[in-house]
């Protein structure tokens, strides 16, 4: 199965691992490609995003995965998501999540309508999102995530079927801080059977967004 992972940390905000270590643990796992997308706000953001796109030409040069430069708006205010969103684009990165309305943290009510209304790429562990906000997500063609991680993952079910009936896309992602967080395929696929998703449907999520994918790289 075609591996890849959109949503993971590292150093530059609370994950454990630096570009180089984070990218070879994922080569060694199989994966086409990884997108670091660390939490951010204004404080932050262009820091993050400097020290990945300085680093990437040259670990993709030396590495079979391919290092994609990301980041995750993380508690950013609802009125400044749009904003943010353009303005991380405008510094390289190639994919923008935001951290969605999680069960398991404050985050501001209003956040999932947001990202969805900006357009980010993908919104990250968004909980009890609503169908409104799940079939605008169908309409400006954002991934809803299906998350790997501890507390995220105990809304996957209803967003994956919330998702299947109004027709928004999917992406499973681990959102690793640590080594152990990364998953195998295996993984993988229980995660998203593990939402109700039957193996077809888990096989398809990675082939319909590698095709997006590769116009990335």
């Amino acid at each position: 199965m075609l591996m890849f992972d959109l949503h993971c940390h590292s150093l530059f905000s609370d994950g454990e691992l630096i570009l180089s270590e984070l990218v070879r643990r994922l080569e060694v796992k199989g994966y086409q490609a990884v997108c670091v997308t660390d939490h951010a706000d204004e404080s932050n953001m262009e820091f993050i995003l400097d020290g990945i796109n300085r680093a990437v030409d040259e670990i993709n040069a030396c590495s079979e995965t391919r290092l994609i430069p990301g980041i995750e708006l993380t508690h950013v205010h609802p009125m400044r998501v749009d904003s943010m969103t353009r303005k991380a684009r405008a510094h390289g990165a190639k994919i923008v999540v935001c951290h969605g309305e999680t069960i398991v943290e404050p985050v501001i009510p209003g956040t999932n309508r947001a990202a969805v209304e900006a357009g980010v790429d993908i919104l990250a562990h968004p909980g009890l999102i609503t169908k409104e906000d799940v079939a605008l997500a169908a309409r400006n063609n954002v991934l809803l995530e299906i998350s790997g991680r501890k507390g995220h993952c105990l809304t996957n079910g209803h967003v994956a079927a919330l998702a299947e009936s109004l027709g928004a896309k999917l992406v499973i992602n681990s959102d690793g801080h640590s080594p152990g967080d990364f998953m195998d395929p295996d993984h993988a696929r229980n995660v998203g059977r593990g939402a109700g998703l039957s193996a077809k449907k888990v096989e398809e999520i990675y082939e319909v967004n590698w095709k997006w994918l590769k116009e990335l790289l």
